[in-house]
């Protein structure tokens, strides 16, 4: 409390402070862009709405309004024979320039102005045909002021509709499940650069982890399609993210520095030659300080880096290059409130090393009537898990386990596209190198002595160590037009990805995928989409490279998972600041992989830390998801902007015995709701609250797990009664508040953050284990007597874990 009265006391201090100073003024610079052809637009008028500042693009489409007072602005880009474009919620300071970019839709059949508003504000029909529903967005002020995000994209993104994180995780961890798909159904570009891990600590096999790499400070805007996916995206099941980044300031260098409770960082900006601008970042964390001083048992440690240059060759052609990378290493601490079980298990648990990198380059060639992209790109993943017992780090004698890979991916990608006549096309074909390194050691069966040291039941250890390459290819093609004046929005789309390393992978109808959507205009207000599409997703590379106990690759017959979508949906513009949208969806998945051990998709077993589908499998499994969703969004107007979404969403998967289960995205109910309002002298206060229904789970089998714990170290799961039992619902209300001052070419912005504001408990997975003896040193019994392999005199002991922490953040931005 001592800290947020001093944070108080230093608002108002500064707030007297800054009105000694007279009204500061910035810079907002840009360009404007065709939207199809990429073209720059000379002449077309970027003005501030409600008032008279306004300026013309120059030859090149760039423009400059300049010595703007510091505040809050709507920004529109208007030309004869272009939709207007408006962009909502413009924040000025003093401390950074703003740069924005505009991209205008020709108007089709006649120069009459119509006016089209950016971010969700806009006619499906007529604006984006390939995509015409199931897309929404997020700008960068959206992504900044989102209360309880604390400047983590992947928790911004959980609050649209059809999106789920981790309700089994107590609401820790970033897995984002979209309309009951698992988190590696989803893929993330970067500039046009695929991405495979966004969050630090993922879980291999899957992009889902407690904390986003990505810096906020870069993004312009992200776009999330949940269905309806453009033909030049491949292995997307549930969703494509696209990270649009903006450009480093031509003129000047400037940043901004962000200290708060849970990290520090630093973003530069500015130019390093007269065509060439940079944006880089670095940023740690001290998440394990936080969690220490609230008692909570995780300590996650970690770095990330950033770094975006642009070089203009010339009017015509622009090459872009950006870096991702991050370093993290998570172990559990015991806290000084547990009992000797949870120590135990907490003794138990893996410590987890990990650092991933992402390199690509990017090339934009505008052509006639449209623009070539070559994307080159390399990423690597490197998974390190170590587990020992009772923490006896370092004992090989008491090692339990130990995981070591990496995964290595070389791509290209060439599309070429094209606006003629009404008609836009786009075609290319991409290539991958991919490398998967293995070495897996797990002591399956622990090595039993009896009173006079005799081995009476031999360790049971299965490793092994290998790696693949094989290669991944293919080709695509979309075609859309506006017909009826525009108003019928029709998109046709295939492609087609091989490999070298499957039985049927060169077969090009293996994973033939066609896909078409409609849309069409009402009225002004009213629009109705539907869409139908085939997607197909390699299976991932933990379970293409793994090896039997005679080291012979046990996958190679899986086959592409498939995944058909089904979408309709309303769209109603009751005004230029209001949305509402309705839709349906249905998702068959067939080629679902099926553990071989144990009969269950790997649906319906769920991802944590460490990694999915290290083990055999066949690829014969059967998947269903199917729901509706509400979307409300009122722009900001008169100082209140808000947003609310429902879901409902079944999410079933059938293993060996084609019986049907709930998989372990299936949340049934999921609302989301934000609201926000702007108060004068720079103050804003912003409220989230989230819900999720409980993810479901399977039991223990009380009986096994008596006879098997000694010998597993391990609870065995009652499969007769899959995912049967729910945990309780996930709720969360979070809270933010800033103030900003604005001084001359300098801005501070004080904010308090605080998660879960109302302390709302969360279950997670239940745990199973033995009561131990008060000092810890053994498992208790029912006859005080030493306990017996079997576990019959054992006292089992099944933990509900649960966790409901409040988590405050105080932290300022300086931009300079």
């Amino acid at each position: 409390m001592k800290l947020i009265h001093c944070t108080i006391l230093l608002w108002i201090g500064l707030g007297w402070q800054a009105s000694l100073f007279a009204q500061n003024t910035s810079n907002i610079r840009g360009y404007v862009r065709d939207k199809n052809t990429q073209e720059s637009i000379p002449g077309a008028v970027v003005s501030l709405e409600g008032t008279q500042t306004g300026v013309a693009t120059d030859e090149e489409g760039n423009f400059k309004l300049e010595k703007i007072p510091t505040g809050s602005y709507n920004i529109s880009a208007t030309i004869v024979g272009y939709k207007t474009l408006v962009k909502y919620n413009i924040n000025v300071t003093s401390g950074n320039d703003q740069i924005i970019s505009f991209e205008l839709v020709e108007e089709a059949g006649n120069l009459e102005e119509v006016t089209l508003k950016a971010d969700k504000q806009r006619s499906a029909a007529v604006a984006d045909v390939i995509t015409p529903l199931s897309v929404q967005s997020l700008t960068t002020e959206e992504i900044r002021s989102n209360p309880g995000g604390n400047f983590d994209i992947s928790k911004v993104i959980q609050a649209l509709p059809g999106v789920a994180g981790t309700s089994g995780g107590g609401g820790f961890r970033n897995d984002i499940i979209i309309r009951g798909g698992a988190p590696n159904e989803n893929v993330y570009y970067l500039d046009g650069i695929e991405i495979p891990v966004i969050n630090h600590f993922s879980t291999q096999g899957s992009a889902g982890g407690p904390a986003g790499i990505l810096n906020v400070s870069f993004i312009e805007d992200v776009k999330l399609s949940s269905s309806a996916f453009d033909a030049k995206y491949d292995n997307a099941l549930a969703s494509v993210l696209q990270f649009k980044q903006r450009e480093g300031n031509p003129e000047r260098f400037s940043g901004n520095f962000r200290l708060s409770g849970t990290e520090i960082s630093l973003t530069t900006e500015g130019k390093i030659s007269p065509k060439t601008n940079f944006l880089a970042s670095a940023r740690r964390s001290y998440l394990q300080f936080l969690f220490k001083l609230i008692d909570l048992p995780i300590r996650p440690d970690y770095w990330d880096f950033q770094y975006k240059l642009t070089h203009k060759f010339n009017a015509k052609t622009t090459l872009t290059a950006i870096g991702v990378g991050a370093i993290d290493e998570f172990s559990f601490a015991q806290p000084k409130e547990s009992t000797p079980e949870n120590e135990y298990i907490l003794r138990a648990s893996p410590s987890i090393q990990q650092w991933n990198y992402t390199f690509g380059l990017g090339l934009k060639r505008l052509i006639k009537d449209g623009f070539i992209n070559i994307a080159l790109s390399r990423n690597m993943f490197d998974n390190a898990l170590d587990r020992f017992e009772d923490k006896d780090n370092g004992n090989e004698a008491k090692r339990i386990f130990r995981s070591r890979s990496q995964e290595i991916e070389n791509k290209l990608r060439i599309d070429v596209n094209k606006f003629v006549n009404g008609w836009k096309f786009s075609f290319g074909a991409v290539a991958q190198y991919v490398k998967f390194n293995n070495d897996i050691y797990n002591r399956i069966l622990k090595e039993i002595r009896d009173q006079n040291n005799l081995i009476t039941q031999p360790a049971v250890i299965f490793q092994y160590k290998g790696g693949i390459d094989f290669f991944r290819y293919g080709a695509f093609g979309q075609v859309s037009r506006g017909f009826l004046d525009n108003r019928l929005g029709v998109s046709l789309g295939l492609r087609t990805d091989m490999n070298s390393f499957t039985e049927k992978g060169n077969n090009p109808l293996e994973a033939l995928s066609p896909r078409m959507s409609l849309s069409y205009a009402i009225s002004d207000k009213w629009n109705v989409s539907a869409s139908v599409g085939s997607y197909f997703k390699t299976p991932v590379y933990t379970i293409l490279g793994f090896r039997d106990e005679q080291g012979t690759l046990a996958n190679k017959g899986a086959r592409y998972t498939q995944s058909v979508h089904y979408v309709a949906g309303l769209e109603f513009l009751p005004r230029t600041s209001t949305r509402f949208t309705f839709e349906g969806f249905y998702k068959s998945y067939s080629r679902y992989p099926v553990s071989v051990r144990d009969g269950i998709s790997l649906a319906n077993q769920g991802g944590d830390f460490g990694a999915i589908g290290n083990e055999t499998v066949i690829t014969n499994g059967l998947g269903r998801a199917y729901g509706i969703e509400f979307y409300f969004q009122q722009k900001l107007t008169k100082n209140i902007f808000a947003v609310f979404s429902y879901t409902f969403v079944r999410s079933e998967f059938a293993g060996k015995d084609g019986k049907f289960a709930p998989s372990a995205w299936d949340n049934r109910h999921l609302i989301s709701g934000i609201f926000g309002y702007k108060f004068k002298r720079n103050w804003e206060m912003g409220l989230k609250y989230r819900f999720a229904g409980g993810s479901p789970y399977t039991p223990f089998d009380e009986a096994a797990s008596r006879r098997n714990y000694l010998t597993f170290g391990t609870g065995i799961l009652d499969f007769s009664q899959l995912n049967t039992r729910r945990l309780t619902a996930f709720n969360q209300l979070d809270f933010r508040i800033d103030k900003k001052w604005n001084f001359q070419r300098l801005t501070l912005d004080v904010f308090l953050d605080i998660q879960n504001l109302l302390a709302f408990k969360t279950t997670s997975y239940p745990s199973y284990t033995f009561k131990r003896t008060t000092d810890n040193t053994a498992f208790a019994t029912t006859n005080d007597l030493p306990i017996q392999a079997d576990g019959s005199n054992a006292i089992p002991l099944p933990l509900n874990n649960s966790s409901g922490n409040l988590l405050p953040s105080i932290g300022i931005i300086l931009e300079f």
